[in-house]
């Protein structure tokens, strides 16, 4: 099964949805799933290396993510967003990390079994 995950939301923004998100993408990779992840918004943040927890938060979140890419799992990221969005704008993304496009997202989207959005 193909399940594409949309992340929207800046990573630290005083909620735990990323960190939930990236917590189910690594159970569904355990389950077999084939797990695709696609950042949008904010969320384009999770993959810059200047992203960092803030002071007192327990999880790296970019070290989440890129466990998630060190088991296979294709990030693609949009590359409007790269410059529009993020408190970190234009910088690079690391590597595993594609800049890509909306049209890209559309295909992913019909290639998917089941897609989530956080």
């Amino acid at each position: 099964m193909k399940t594409l995950i949309i992340f929207n939301r800046e990573p630290y923004d005083n909620t735990d949805v990323t960190w939930n998100g990236l917590r189910l993408a690594d159970k569904l990779l355990d389950a077999g799933s084939e797990v695709r992840i696609f950042l949008v918004n904010d969320a384009v943040d999770l993959a810059r290396e200047v992203c960092r927890p803030p002071e007192g938060y327990d999880q790296d979140l970019s070290q989440m993510f890129k466990a998630l890419i060190t088991r296979g799992v294709p990030v693609k990221a949009c590359g409007t967003c790269m410059a529009r969005c993020g408190i970190y704008k234009n910088h690079p993304y690391f590597e595993g990390a594609e800049k890509s496009t909306m049209s890209a997202l559309a295909e992913w989207v019909i290639d998917s079994d089941k897609v989530i959005t956080f």
